[in-house]
């Protein structure tokens, strides 16, 4: 979704505590997706961290405004991080008729959690990681902690079900296209008009109202930490209180002053936060 201007002072470039490496193509079921590691200078033998995107990121996406939000964390924490971009993003391979024959059904987010992620995480060797979601990356996280083992999971600002603030601010993202945004995007996608109407489209759908996951977050047995800014303009608290009712265990941290991008708009406290509760995950 469309960055927000931030509201603290950027995070401070930590890629000198960590090494990135060169971004890679994996391909999985016949599609080749954008990888790229993160390799902290003091690795510990910990979980290592995925990072999964937004519904307009990709892996350039994580990097903004002099800071480095996923380097930060596996600098701090001393575990290896690993970013890919899902089809249709960034570098990775794009959606063949994303408007017609190729649009997304409701379901996509499950497809890319019980699909898409699981061969992924197979192909690079990754057993039982940190799962770090934003958004529908968040979304996907909670989905794929529902039906497999993970050390553990970080939800920020994630769909559960489908509220009508989010719905208005999509509908504003898809006018501000055209006039400015298409741009801004077009930095970070090779393929921005795939990046974009690929998750606009399905989410604007009449199908996608009755979009509900709370029954799967129920099913989710890992430490899980719930991340929302107070001023998220696609969506409310009320996404963290249908997760804690059917997830006790989950951890809640709340950010005033904060958007729908905690990374972006209060990165030094969102690190401070998610260091902090994964100092008790192995």
């Amino acid at each position: 979704m469309e960055p927000t201007a931030p509201l603290n002072p950027p995070l401070a470039d930590s890629t000198a505590e960590v090494s990135l490496d060169p971004p890679m193509r994996v391909v999985i079921d016949g599609v080749g997706l954008e990888v790229q590691a993160i390799r902290p200078a003091a690795p510990r033998a910990l979980a290592p961290i995925v990072f999964l995107h937004e519904g307009l990121g990709s892996v350039a996406m994580w990097r903004q405004r002099g800071g480095h939000w996923p380097a930060a964390l596996c600098a701090r924490t001393g575990r290896a991080g690993w970013m890919y971009s899902r089809r249709g993003y960034g570098a990775s391979d794009p959606i063949p008729d994303v408007r017609g024959s190729g649009r997304h059904g409701p379901d996509y987010m499950h497809r890319e959690a019980f699909d898409t992620l699981p061969r992924l995480l197979q192909a690079l060797g990754l057993q039982q990681p940190v799962l770090v979601g934003h958004s529908d990356g968040a979304t996907i996280a909670l989905l794929h902690a529902s039906q497999h083992r993970v050390a553990a999971c970080v939800a920020m600002a994630p769909h559960v079900f489908v509220e009508d603030v989010a719905l208005r601010a999509i509908a504003a993202a898809r006018d501000a296209y055209p006039l400015g945004l298409r741009e801004r995007l077009a930095r970070y996608h090779a393929d921005v008009d795939n990046a974009f109407w690929q998750w606009n489209d399905v989410w604007l759908s009449p199908a996608f109202r009755a979009f509900d996951i709370r029954a799967a977050c129920g099913r989710i047995a890992a430490p899980l930490l719930l991340v929302q800014g107070t001023d998220d303009e696609y969506g409310t608290l009320d996404q963290l209180d249908a997760i804690a009712a059917v997830a006790p265990q989950a951890q809640r941290l709340v950010l005033p002053a904060c958007g729908h991008s905690p990374h972006r708009d209060r990165p030094d406290a969102l690190l401070q936060g998610v260091s902090a509760f994964l100092d008790a995950v192995p």
